[in-house]
């Protein structure tokens, strides 16, 4: 962003802008590129937003976001914690945060990472210590059933390490992850809307994930001069058992994912489709390519064994590129050309379209679902014949959300804005009908808007009621915090023919995408059930101390304001293991676990068991103590572990 253009936003941050009109030919011009030359000088130079300038009128929505003390949010907001690993729970339309769900990241609060239930989640070493300790959380999804959400599963990726995680939303705890093989830069993420192999299963049985960076394949430090050996895959995950059932090599890259409401299709878009390995390498073609996924002939192929398999890993891999599917009719891929460097695809409510964003082009690429139905049996010649519509619709658009009522809604990097369009009319415009105008309205945001999402977006229940624009920038619009700033949540009214901000909120960085479902969706548990833990100190009475050689297991129970042993005893050298059970069924009383110089910090919700082991290491005493307030006597709810020498 020029310096002029952040003076111009800075002298109006007390108050969210609205645009004027919808732009006249004149205005769109002003956004129309000139070339691929033209847009590297004015992407390098960070070019100033262009503005239709403006407060806009009326026939706005009237929602307020204001949710007063004692009243709940209408939506649940699931949003990714991006490289701080994590999940995080917000109610829409207030954007309070409500829960921090550790999922890649080790976290102190919960003990997520320290807990040996967690360990095995996340995975370890045979040293015993965590694989990873980061991640990179980008693309949050829920589990479908009959087209809506079901509130059952929610999953994220982690592009760093390629691993796939799964929440269950009943508790939002993560509760599986897989680390995914053969990849690397693991963005895209959807779950499959239905399975339509069996008409009952009209459920989520799969996740489908893209892979961005092309690797040698296998990649075991051979062929990595060798362009031949570079290639991607794009994987089929299962719901239930977390396992990678399938991948599909494909040409080119990609980056996010999309499913089609009757379960046929799952399509990614992707950008560098010339196999680039430096940055000026990977913008040379005008065109790129949205790849649809015809999972039923791939699942065929899977049974049929028409597979490989990549040298260290046992996943059975089909040939999705090209040059293996010329025949559409046995085709596993489709590959639909669109401008440039797209980023995101998205799925309208209504099941006939998918929307790819240029990103380095001012359109948007609508594709006629339908229509690459009929590629896939020979009744559509070209690929490309499956666009219906590629609106210009300003600079720099990234991701796409849709209210349920033919309107869909565009992020504009560049210009800072969220353009409003019908589909119907950039369809008819796209034919020919020189009245139809596809842009509706344009809002100004703060600033560069990446994700956006509409409430119950991509499900067939979109109310069209708030939008939600993630900000990559907040430069001024709150206080000063040093050099690394939040990031700006804008919620936006989309009620009305004009779109009106109503509200910004400040979130810790660096969310990348989030979905907005209705609270009714997910019905949540506020305490466990003891028999879930097959290791419960499920007697009140049964604290105590067993030792087997030099392993020593402590099984404690806590009921406020007491431990079930006011002390223990080990010697140095022990591997000590703690197993705590909170018997107490209140809800919202849980209960810490620490013990200093030991590295040891949990807490266990009601009717929870928990469990550490560490090694007794250092003689003495160390009180171990309740660190989550539970009682009036919470500071004395603490206990000695005494370490004697050997």
């Amino acid at each position: 962003m020029s310096h002029d253009k952040h003076n111009a936003d800075k002298a109006t941050a007390e108050q969210p802008v609205q645009s004027a009109e919808p732009s006249s030919e004149q205005g769109m011009s002003r956004r129309r590129f000139l070339g691929s030359a033209a847009l590297l000088g004015l992407s390098g130079a960070g070019l100033a937003a262009c503005k239709d300038g403006g407060v806009g009128g009326g026939k706005g929505g009237a929602l307020s976001y204001e949710i007063k003390p004692g009243q709940l949010d209408e939506y649940y907001g699931l949003w990714s914690g991006g490289h701080s690993g994590e999940v995080r729970v917000l109610g829409i339309p207030s954007g309070r945060e409500i829960k921090r769900i550790p999922v890649f990241n080790p976290d102190a609060l919960t003990g997520w990472g320290h807990t040996n239930e967690s360990k095995k989640v996340l995975g370890t070493r045979p040293d015993g210590h965590l694989r990873y300790t980061t991640g990179d959380t980008h693309h949050v999804h829920a589990s479908y059933k009959d087209g809506t959400y079901d509130g059952k599963y929610a999953w994220v990726n982690d592009k760093i390490h390629g691993r796939i995680a799964r929440i269950r939303l009943e508790t939002m705890e993560c509760d599986r992850i897989t680390e995914i093989p053969n990849i690397q830069g693991f963005h895209g993420i959807f779950p499959d809307k239905r399975d339509p192999v069996d008409a009952a299963k009209n459920y989520t049985t799969r996740v489908f994930c893209g892979s961005e960076f092309h690797i040698p394949q296998p990649n075991d430090g051979s062929g990595m001069e060798d362009p031949n050996k570079y290639f991607a895959v794009f994987t089929c995950v299962d719901a239930e058992t977390m396992e990678v059932r399938w991948q599909c090599k494909v040409d080119g890259n990609m980056d996010l994912v999309a499913t089609s409401f009757d379960g046929k299709l799952a399509a990614a878009n992707q950008y560098n489709t010339e196999n680039g390995m430096i940055y000026a390498n990977m913008m040379s073609a005008e065109r790129d390519a949205c790849v649809f996924f015809n999972i039923a002939r791939i699942e065929a192929a899977v049974k049929a064994g028409k597979v490989f398999r990549i040298p260290g890993s046992n996943v059975p891999v089909v040939d999705g590129t090209k040059a293996a599917n010329k025949d559409p009719k046995t085709a596993l891929t489709c590959y639909v050309p669109v401008p440039k460097n797209p980023h995101g695809v998205n799925a309208s409510p209504d099941g006939k379209y998918f929307v790819c964003s240029g990103k380095l082009s001012p359109t948007a690429t609508v594709i006629e679902l339908v229509r690459v139905l009929d590629w896939f049996e020979g009744k559509v010649k070209d690929p490309r014949d499956t666009v219906v519509a590629e609106p210009e619709i300003g600079l720099g658009p990234l991701h796409t959300a849709f209210d349920g009522r033919g309107n869909a809604y565009t992020t504009l990097f560049l210009d800072s804005q969220i353009v409003k369009w019908n589909l119907d009319a950039a369809i008819k415009a796209f034919k020919g009908d020189k009245n139809a105008k596809a842009v509706v309205d344009r809002i100004d945001v703060h600033y560069q808007p990446g994700h956006l999402n509409a409430s119950m977006n991509e499900t067939r229940e979109a109310d069209g009621k708030w939008l939600v624009v993630g900000c990559k920038f907040s430069k001024d619009r709150y206080l000063p915090v040093g050099p690394l700033h939040p990031e700006n949540e804008v919620l936006i009214d989309i009620t009305g023919e004009k779109m009106k901000t109503v509200h910004e909120s400040p979130v810790w960085p660096e969310p990348h995408d989030f979905i907005v479902l209705k609270r009714d969706k997910i019905k949540t548990r506020q305490v466990h059930t003891m028999t879930e833990f097959p290791n419960a100190v499920k007697d009140i009475g049964g604290s105590k101390v067993v030792r087997s050689g030099k392993k020593v297991t402590v099984h404690l129970t806590s009921v406020a304001p007491a431990f079930g042993l006011n002390e223990f005893k080990v010697k140095v050298g022990d591997e000590v293991t703690v197993i705590l059970t909170n018997h107490d069924k209140v809800e919202d009383l849980a209960h810490g676990f620490a013990i200093p110089k030991y590295d040891v910090n949990f807490i266990v919700n009601p009717q929870e068991t928990k469990s550490v082991t560490f090694r007794a290491d250092k003689p003495g005493v160390y009180w171990y103590y309740c660190t989550h307030f539970c009682h009036a006597l919470h500071l004395e709810m603490r206990g000695r572990m005494m370490v004697a020498r050997a």
